[in-house]
């Protein structure tokens, strides 16, 4: 799975925050429209061929893990390199993203978030760990312009990280309560 950008332009004062901007390469998310979906806070995986995967991230210096599967090209200025490796029920590392394996009905190809109490500090409150497939909690929102995504997201009400937006042949992109210092 590739890092994926964010719906508004990167403050350049401040790149933790968004500007009134759209990011050009997402036009696409107000053209086609794109569809919103929850973006859990957790840690991704994904399952392949029906076999467990955690991400991993390279970083620059760093050796890839043998037979590790790339998500994308190094990035040129972080050098962070993303990639999937298969998780192993031996590796104790890997509990928690079994567990959240083992709880699964369906164990379909896609890519997922591992969220749970020993993950990220359990910001979505799941009592034992899951694997959420993304793209599966669809919102309702329509208006996607910067005031109202914002007014959205500071909802008191709406205990979400963010949103992550769905295009055509698999495009995707994200907006965070962060990115506007909107606090959880």
């Amino acid at each position: 799975m590739k890092k994926i950008s964010t719906l508004f332009k990167k403050n350049p004062d401040d790149l933790s925050r968004v500007i009134n901007e759209i990011n050009p390469e997402n036009q696409w998310v107000f053209d086609e429209p794109g569809i919103p979906t929850r973006k859990f806070d957790g840690t991704a995986a994904a399952i392949f061929n029906g076999e467990l995967y955690k991400r991993y991230d390279v970083k620059k210096g760093k050796q890839v893990p043998e037979n590790a599967i790339a998500c994308q090209e190094p990035d040129l200025i972080t050098g962070h390199w993303p990639h999937w490796v298969k998780c192993e029920r031996c590796n104790p590392e890997d509990k928690y993203f079994f567990e959240g394996f083992d709880n699964l009905i369906c164990k379909d190809d896609g890519t997922y978030e591992l969220c749970g109490p020993k993950v990220q500090s359990n910001p979505e409150k799941f009592t034992c760990h899951n694997l959420i497939l993304h793209g599966c909690c669809k919102l309702s929102i329509t208006d996607f312009s910067f005031e109202s995504v914002k007014r959205y997201l500071s909802n008191p009400e709406i205990d979400i990280e963010g949103i992550v937006f769905h295009g055509f042949c698999g495009k995707m992109c994200k907006i965070k309560k962060s990115d506007f210092g909107i606090s959880r």
